[in-house]
């Protein structure tokens, strides 16, 4: 674990120290496209992030290849070659449809390139087991085709899904968390070694996910892009045909201690296809939809709109943070209670727990307007928008240093922020805008 800990920390630092400079250059290569009539931000930020979440993958898989424990999965597999030749593939892709624009099928052909990449390289479906037929072993044509249709299933879902700040960071970062805990359990709980390959993907994108967080978070001060999305998408997909079609559910019987234990085990991938839809179930739902809406109007399935979950969410009335907030809650109860029915389905506990939670979410849907106010004793610990009692400061009169607030107390005017730090874009001062459903306006 501590090997792990280690791979997961210089990951984050990684993708974080490099995600600075990487700002930097996409300004000055002019990679800030203007606003969209769908885009939530108000001022062009730059993108290209996708460029330092690379670096960090290739940082940890590079400094977990000499540790101890970890470089036998080196050794003894070539899915980490397999992952870090279709993650260059689709990074390049997505770089250049940052910069330049890509048309869709173009960037569809390259996904399924990426993919096809890593299957000649050995990361590739073998089996499914199917409950109640047993395992079933797929030719080689099957297992290339049902590998690439969920590598790229995958990475259009986390792409999709991209479109508030901190959001499919966010929920990738809490997927990749779950189903870490779930292969962690198969290797070292079960000592099935098929597993480790899974185990050290989902530390690693933990890791690129954390490092990106704190630029992407709102107000972003950099987006990650197509470069971003579609690599966390195909590294997260990587995990996924690893662990389900990788690990031979005969070997887990054994090391369960029977065919119930085992078939416990197995719930969450009976079907490859279902492990990807329990630990990003949110933006798989959002992608479908998304399909269905668009071509019902008679639009291509590609094309761009404002119907997608986090959009309802503003429309309805939620902030930009309690929305991206909204959807980290579901992404963390669908897969972190799959993973829990998974360890032990046989308990009512977990399912009434999942019911709960549920409900609880729902009911933070219904109240978009609800500010909770923190008790009086912690007012000093939490942002002035939580707190019982706000001071209105009065404007000054001119030549004033400051103002006084509402009660009479005198209040001295802060200095002024330089450009560049804590709330300048990348073209200057951050505007003050008035609050979104004041003004009227959505993206």
């Amino acid at each position: 674990m501590r090997e792990y800990l280690l791979t997961l920390c210089v990951t984050a630092a990684i993708t974080y120290l490099l995600t600075g400079p990487v700002r930097k250059f996409a300004i000055a290569a002019g990679a800030m496209p203007e606003i969209r009539a769908r885009d939530v931000h108000r001022e062009p930020t730059p993108r290209l992030g996708g460029i330092a979440m690379f670096g960090g993958l290739c940082a940890g898989l590079l400094v977990a290849s000499h540790l101890t424990n970890l470089k036998s999965v080196f050794e003894n597999s070539d899915e980490p070659r397999a992952l870090l030749s279709g993650a260059a593939l689709i990074w390049i892709l997505g770089v250049l449809d940052d910069k330049w624009g890509v048309d869709a099928l173009v960037k569809l052909g390259g996904q399924m390139i990426a993919a096809g990449v890593m299957v000649l390289q050995g990361l590739t479906i073998l089996w499914i087991p199917i409950p109640g037929v047993g395992t079933v072993s797929l030719t080689p044509m099957q297992g290339t085709l049902l590998t690439v249709a969920l590598v790229v299933i995958t990475i259009n879902a986390v792409n999709f899904v991209d479109g508030l700040d901190g959001l499919a960071s966010g929920m990738v970062c809490i997927a990749a968390a779950a189903f870490f805990m779930y292969a962690y359990r198969m290797w070292f709980g079960y000592g099935i070694e098929a597993a480790a390959p899974a185990t050290l993907f989902s530390v690693v994108l933990m890791g690129m996910c954390l490092g990106f967080l704190p630029h992407n978070m709102h107000p972003a001060r950099i987006f990650m892009g197509d470069s971003g999305s579609m690599l966390i998408g195909l590294v997260m997909a990587a995990g996924a045909v690893s662990v389900t079609g990788q690990v031979d559910p005969d070997l887990l019987n054994q090391k369960a201690g029977g065919l119930r234990e085992a078939t416990h085990a197995m719930v969450p991938v009976y079907i490859p296809l279902l492990l990807p839809l329990t630990v990003i179930a949110v933006p798989v739902a959002d992608l479908i939809l998304a399909i269905v809406r668009r071509t019902w109007k008679g639009q291509s399935p590609f094309a761009a709109d404002r119907g997608h979950l986090h959009h309802r969410l503003l429309e309805i009335g939620h902030s930009h943070s309690r929305a991206v907030l909204i959807m980290y809650f579901w992404s963390a109860l669908i897969a972190f209670g799959a993973v829990a029915y998974s360890a032990n389905n046989a308990s009512m506990w977990i399912v009434l727990g999942i019911v709960l939670l549920s409900a609880v979410g729902l009911v933070l849907l219904l109240l978009p307007r609800f500010t909770p106010r923190a008790p009086r004793w912690a007012e000093r610990m939490v942002p002035p928008r939580y707190r019982r009692v706000v001071r209105t400061v009065l404007a000054p009169a001119a030549g004033d240093a400051g103002g006084t607030t509402a009660d009479g107390v005198p209040v001295e005017a802060p200095e002024p922020l330089p450009a560049g730090i804590n709330g300048a874009t990348a073209i200057g001062d951050r505007s003050r805008f008035v609050d979104r459903r004041k003004a009227g306006s959505h993206r």
